[in-house]
């Protein structure tokens, strides 16, 4: 099964997640079939903190693909996305 979820990346207390589309067995920050976007919790006020491909979403969505709860909040309280 496909799942949209975050895999971290980033330094030691400076996190950065992709946001990725990946097989639900494979490791948190293993191999993934496609990144679609990104998040920086600790974006300041001139960077964007998140951006995703809303059409490489929907079309995950389409063909089966399960979002994560820690996604479908980020995209909720993210409206730009």
């Amino acid at each position: 099964m496909v799942v949209i979820r975050l895999a971290r990346g980033g330094s030691k207390k400076r996190p950065f997640y992709s946001i990725v589309a990946t097989d639900k067995r494979n490791r948190r920050d293993s191999n993934f079939i496609e990144r679609i976007g990104y998040f920086n919790p600790q974006a300041v006020a001139t960077e964007q903190a998140m951006r995703i491909a809303q059409d490489r979403l929907t079309y995950w969505t389409g063909v089966g693909a399960q979002i994560s709860p820690t996604v479908v909040r980020l995209i909720k309280n993210n409206p730009a996305v």
